[in-house]
């Protein structure tokens, strides 16, 4: 019942987010992580077992900065190499100012995004998955429902990503696909942030992870955009 009532709070805020009141994002996500928290608490999940304890805090600080850094640097051969660099333009970053660049990067991902989703996927859903099925089914479930949330924030990449339109078309085929691709892709990294959480007994890895794919994707997406304006 607990889990059902989880996952009913989130569908609630997918469409919240994605469809009716996209301007409350930050604010919609804060109040969701608070509700999924209590939920867990609820259902008798710990601190621990959510991934906050105080005892794996050091250990998923240090793995979170290696794994930012790690990816800063892939990101930033990619964007050296002319062949990859247009691969970052997305209309998503076009004509951003440097304040609204800031403000997705520190506030919308971090506070937004990578807060409410690694709650609630790799800490709250896996917690509770975990205590009734065991590791395995706790993260091969909360893989699939994190593949599912992307359905309709990814409806509209192949407009947004002009490398995503290219591949797979325009067309409703063409969107299908790109959801399909969406769905299983995250699904996968869902997987990996899973193991990290595991490993670590920290949601700090996974979440600096998660951060750092997106945050520092913004930031080479709007670096690559100014590069096409200068050109």
């Amino acid at each position: 019942m607990r889990i059902f009532l989880a996952v009913a709070v989130l569908a609630v805020v997918n469409v919240l987010n994605n469809r009716l009141v996209p301007g409350f994002y930050v604010p919609v996500c804060l109040a969701a992580t608070a509700v999924l928290i209590l939920i867990a608490r609820w259902d008798g999940i710990s601190w621990a077992d959510l991934g906050l304890g105080r005892a794996t805090l050091g250990r998923g600080v240090r793995w979170g900065l290696i794994l930012a850094g790690a990816v800063l640097v892939g990101y930033l051969i990619a964007f050296a190499i002319p062949l990859t660099r247009p691969l970052f333009l997305d209309e998503r970053a076009d004509d951003l100012s440097v304040a609204q660049l800031l403000f997705r990067v520190l506030i919308r991902v971090p506070f937004g995004t990578v807060l409410l989703e690694e709650v609630a996927f790799r800490g709250v859903l896996w917690a509770m998955f975990k205590r009734r099925w065991g590791v395995g089914w706790a993260t091969s479930l909360s893989s699939i429902l994190f593949g599912f949330w992307h359905v309709l924030p990814s409806l509209g990449i192949t407009k947004a990503n002009s490398a995503v339109g290219t591949v797979f078309g325009h067309g409703t085929l063409g969107v299908t696909l790109s959801v399909a691709a969406a769905v299983v892709g995250t699904a996968a990294a869902g997987v990996v942030f899973c193991e990290l959480r595991r490993r670590s007994g920290s949601l700090l890895p996974s979440a600096a992870l998660h951060w750092a794919l997106n945050g520092e994707g913004y930031v080479l997406a709007w670096g690559a955009d100014q590069w096409r304006g200068a050109g």
